[in-house]
């Protein structure tokens, strides 16, 4: 079972924690807003992506499991 990121673009400011905390799911694209490298993510992945939330100022980041 792989837990999914969403990232919210309209709540996104652009700050990099989440690809600066986990730069296998999350990348900065060419507006300056985060976007996701991939949507489903590895249990290797999952808490960094759960840290990459939790540091989001802007709560733009959803998990679903």
């Amino acid at each position: 079972v792989y837990m999914k990121a969403k990232v919210n673009q309209d709540a996104c400011i652009g700050c990099g924690a989440c690809a600066a905390i986990c730069d296998t799911v999350f990348s900065i694209n060419d507006e300056g807003l985060s976007e996701l490298i991939k949507e489903e993510v590895t249990s290797e992945e999952e808490q960094a992506v759960r840290d990459a939330c939790e540091a989001c100022p802007t709560a733009a980041i959803e998990i679903e499991e």
